[in-house]
């Protein structure tokens, strides 16, 4: 008996340990059941191998779901478009895709606009959103910023529509002329009227036709690649003589502080010798002379008669280099707030009907700006309606530019902004402080 009882003690002693090391074992394993949704945050253990490598060289934002919908791993593009906001995908069509194709494993593409964060002007976001499931748990939401293109393709489409309709105009006008002359045959005068203005309507075409040449040419070739020190003085006698007989018509005195080396110092003319004598800027000859023409044509244009256009020109002390600086102001009608923003895009005009009436194509502003980005420099404007406009074309001097464009391209990354254009905005009044503009008082009206 005693042998029996000593062995059935054992048994329940045995069965006892056996149940308390399952119990253990049974709670160990719930509390690893539990582990990994307690460490979903940290995304390496959770992902496909080599799946975060990838998204962090993609140019997509990216976003990746589980199945509960919360964020395994965020790119900080998605961050900063606003997708992601507390843990949680914010926009509810695409936590919408999400869902459908983790249940049916489809992968699903639509295309959005999403308010933009931080403006209060109804502007839009648009983005193509794309899902697709990650493995059997995850879903991968792959979102593409469309707006910049969008953008590009709206002012490709404009400028189509606005080429077409200012090809149309003139080519129109010279078929109706054609007409008219073959039916006024037996009236000379009028063939004589009718030639006339064929011969006008040519010449803004054909005007049109080169500007554009002009715009294409600017965007796409490298004008360093036959840059040269070109001399400002030159540049500014080249454009006034453009528009001498322009500004003779309507008696329009056009006065600058170049120096004229064929004469003395001309008193009151707005000249003063050596002024901008020893001032160059490094790029292409072609390009300058036709950006400051057009400014110099524009203030002509748009000036009332008998009144007066100042040209001039200094150095202006920058970090990187000096900068050359060109005014060009008028004592026209002025542009408003609303015009100043838009005036340098192409067929941009602030008076239709007078830019028509001169022969205007509303593509010299943007020629100019292009020409000014391309020698890394800038054109600013301050106008005032009624009082008139000042247009600033600021350019690196010839031997900082020159400099720029051989240094090798490491140390423009080192030096930072010190390459930059100065922003300093161009004023009458701020003009008038430096004494390179001292001969150049505010344009009045002749008597």
């Amino acid at each position: 008996m005693d042998v029996n009882a000593a062995v059935a003690a054992a048994a329940a002693i045995a069965g006892v340990l056996t149940g308390v090391i399952a119990m253990l074992a049974f709670r160990w394993s719930e509390r690893d059941l539990k582990r990994p949704t307690r460490t979903s945050l940290h995304t390496d253990p959770v992902l496909p191998p080599g799946v975060d490598t990838v998204l962090s060289v993609l140019r997509s934002s990216a976003v990746v779901l589980d199945e509960g919908d919360a964020v395994v791993k965020a790119s900080s593009a998605a961050y900063a478009l606003g997708l992601v906001r507390g843990g949680k995908l914010s926009v509810e069509p695409m936590l919408q895709m999400a869902r459908d194709t983790r249940r049916d494993g489809e992968i699903r593409q639509v295309e959005l606009d999403l308010p933009r964060r931080g403006t209060g002007r109804g502007e839009a976001l648009a983005v193509s959103a794309r899902v697709a499931p990650l493995g059997s748990r995850l879903v991968l939401l792959l979102v593409e910023d469309l707006t910049e293109a969008r953008r590009i393709e709206a002012v490709r489409r404009d400028f189509v529509a606005n080429v077409s309709h200012e090809l149309k105009t003139p080519v129109g006008a010279l078929s109706l002329l054609s007409e008219a002359v073959m039916d006024a045959s037996d009236d000379p005068e009028a063939v004589q009227r009718f030639a006339g203005r064929m011969q006008i309507e040519a010449t803004r075409l054909t005007n049109l036709v080169q500007e554009l040449i002009d715009l294409s040419r600017v965007q796409n070739d490298d004008p360093l690649e036959d840059a040269e020190p070109v001399r400002v003085d030159e540049l500014i006698a080249e454009a006034m003589d453009r528009c001498r007989h322009a500004a003779g018509t309507k008696q329009i005195t056009m006065a600058s502080n170049v120096w004229a080396p064929e004469g003395p110092d001309q008193g009151g003319g707005g000249r003063r010798a050596g002024v901008t004598s020893d001032l160059s800027i490094w790029g292409n000859r072609g390009q300058l002379a036709a950006a400051l023409g057009n400014l110099v044509e524009n203030a002509v244009n748009y000036s009332p008669a008998r009144t007066r256009v100042g040209i001039a020109a200094r150095r202006v002390n920058a970090p990187g280099g000096d900068n050359i600086e060109i005014a060009v102001t008028d004592q026209g009608i002025g542009i408003s707030d609303k015009d100043k923003e838009r005036i340098f895009e192409r067929f941009y005009r602030v008076d239709p009907a007078r830019s028509r009436a001169t022969g205007g194509t509303g593509l010299g502003l943007a020629i100019v700006k292009h020409v000014a980005a391309s020698h890394s420099g800038e054109v600013t404007v301050w106008s005032s309606e009624g009082q008139g406009s000042t247009f600033t074309l600021r350019l690196p001097e010839a031997g900082a530019a020159r400099d720029r464009a051989q240094q090798p391209p490491g140390l423009d990354e080192e030096a930072g902004q010190s390459a930059a254009p100065s922003h300093r905005r161009a004023t009458p009044d701020s003009l008038a402080d430096s004494t390179a503009y001292e001969t150049l008082s505010a344009p009045e009206v002749l008597p």
